[in-house]
């Protein structure tokens, strides 16, 4: 029977265990693979060079300009898609009358095509476009936005973090609902205020959630792509040009697939350690009620 439970069981996760395998542990060893070999499509040659692409990597100029504004790109977005889903999370839990339909206002970007959503802020976001449609009316004169290396960064973190912060706040939503009402009520008969309710009450318990968060939208934001091919291609420079875009430019631009597969191996390194490190600090500020 022992045996037979056990079977039974590899058989549940055997779909599971495929697709990871297939999907991830395959692609991962072959991305390593191709990091060890010159592959240029065009020229058709497929030559191992041993750790050459490692050597170039280290000794690239553009690297470090790349890696900064993937970090200034990464920490705008966290920060402000994280703050405002908390807020709206927070405004759209009150019992207030057509609540529900605001939820769903601020939630229906999540669903809504990538490109679509993309494409239409390009448009809003021209020198004549609607954003500096609306500024003229208050007698303001607009930037070109995608144009201008600060707005142009501003403008991608901008048009990402409205595109899915509506699923951290229904996560923040849903933690929120789960807050016991009668620890704020306590709280009030001691005298606390608002944001002492909030800071001892509210964000110990729903920390669980906060580190989910974290780590999708910082694991999410190393993997934006679309946005920027989209919106600035890069530019202007390399003032957008975040690692997957130079690694697309590299690989599918440039075609060289080795050194591409190189900075796919950075990248995963990147997003490994930053998820690592977030799991091992949650021992400080995450709290798991008992």
């Amino acid at each position: 029977m022992a045996h037979q439970d056990a079977l039974i069981g590899y058989l549940f996760i055997l779909p599971q265990l495929a697709g990871i395998t297939i999907f991830v542990v395959v692609p991962l060893v072959l991305v390593f693979w191709y990091s060890l070999h010159e592959w240029n499509v065009l020229a058709g040659n497929f030559d191992y060079t041993g750790l050459d692409n490692y050597r170039q990597l280290f000794a690239d100029p553009v690297l470090p300009e790349i890696l900064r504004v993937t970090g200034i790109f990464s920490i705008g977005l966290v920060a402000f898609n994280m703050s405002l889903a908390l807020l709206l999370a927070i405004l759209l839990n009150q019992k207030l009358h057509g609540i529900i339909l605001f939820r769903t206002l601020f939630f229906s970007p999540v669903v809504v095509s990538l490109v679509a959503w993309t494409i239409v802020w390009g448009f809003l976001l021209q020198k004549d476009g609607g954003i500096n449609g609306l500024l003229a009316v208050i007698g303001v004169e607009g930037p070109n936005w995608l144009r201008n290396e600060t707005s142009a960064m501003v403008s991608v973190i901008i048009v990402q973090v409205f595109k899915n912060v509506g699923l951290n706040m229904v996560l923040f939503l849903a933690a929120l609902q789960n807050v016991p009402g009668e620890l704020y009520e306590a709280a009030l008969m001691d005298g606390a205020s608002r944001w002492q309710q909030f800071l001892r009450i509210t964000l110990p318990l729903i920390s669980p959630t906060v580190l989910l968060t974290a780590i999708i939208t910082i694991v999410g934001s190393l993997q934006v792509f679309a946005q920027i091919a989209v919106l600035t291609q890069g530019g202007p420079g390399t003032s957008t040009t975040v690692l997957v875009y130079y690694l697309y430019q590299q690989a599918f631009q440039f075609h060289l697939f080795g050194y591409g597969s190189t900075l796919s191996i950075l990248l995963f390194v990147i997003v490994a350690i930053l998820t690592f490190a977030q799991w091992q600090l949650r021992k400080k500020w995450v709290f798991y009620e008992a």
